[in-house]
């Protein structure tokens, strides 16, 4: 079981921190971990209340949400680029960002459609608010999923849009995998693994959480993270899927430890 300290004792130590949360499987938390373990590099865990105020936090990274990477006493890290630029430094191989111009610039631009604004994440998590808040949700749920839709922007107009959006995201990696596999790569890009593999794989939790013997958590969580949109059903293939197993199966951590 992983081993937290608290953000007030994380602050005082040297060498590489990384805030996460505790027993929620977050694509960005498991993207770093992911990298982490890949990267065989050691950090301390701290813990992140995803429902409390998290003054502490707040103070260290002048926001309260995780994960955030902290290498000694330089700046704290708080997007998912940053992170990545700073394990790829703090541990060149093996190499997650490819060298080929074009294979990186492609590479950044599929993760920022996963993970930046607007993004896969962004517009899956405007499902959870537009799922979560109607009117036959329990009082204290609706509550939970109003306050993650101010922090989205969330409005009914993006509720009806995210679908579409998140599916034409999905047929886009789907075509990728596809002219890859011609290619003879099992990868995303190129002939090897790269950070975009690791994203792709956690992020897929978001539609199909793994099992409960490969990923154990709350089954709330499990039931938020788990996708009943039929727009997102479809655009979900298999070809996704089997590359989010595969990168588990070959790369990653298993079974998870929250």
């Amino acid at each position: 079981m992983a081993q937290y300290v608290e953000v007030a004792d994380a602050i005082k130590m040297p060498g590489l921190r990384v805030v996460l949360t505790p027993m929620v499987p977050g694509p960005f938390s498991e993207a770093a971990k992911g990298i982490l373990h890949v990267k065989k590099l050691k950090y301390v865990k701290a813990r992140q209340d995803i429902l409390g105020p998290n003054p502490d936090l707040l103070r260290w990274t002048a926001q309260t949400t995780a994960p955030v990477a902290c290498w000694n006493d330089e700046p704290p890290r708080s997007t998912w680029i940053e992170q990545l630029f700073l394990f790829e430094r703090l541990a060149p191989t093996p190499r997650l960002i490819p060298e080929d111009w074009d294979d990186r610039i492609l590479m950044f631009g599929l993760a920022n459609e996963l993970a930046g604004e607007n993004g896969f994440t962004w517009n899956r998590r405007h499902i959870m608010v537009r799922d979560f808040t109607r009117p036959d949700r329990d009082e204290q749920t609706r509550a939970v999923y109003a306050a993650l839709g101010k922090k989205y922007w969330y409005s009914d107009e993006a509720g009806v849009a995210a679908s579409h959006r998140c599916a034409e995201i999905l047929d886009r990696f789907t075509k990728q995998l596809e002219s890859q596999k011609a290619r003879g790569s099992r990868f995303l890009i190129g002939q090897t693994l790269t950070a975009l593999d690791i994203y792709w794989a956690c992020v897929a939790a978001m539609l199909e959480p793994l099992g409960n013997d490969q990923c154990p958590m709350p089954d709330m969580f499990r039931d938020v993270y788990t996708n009943v949109d039929p727009i997102l059903k479809k655009a979900t293939s298999k070809i996704l899927m089997d590359h989010r197993d595969f990168i588990y199966r070959e790369y990653l951590e298993l079974p998870v430890d929250l």
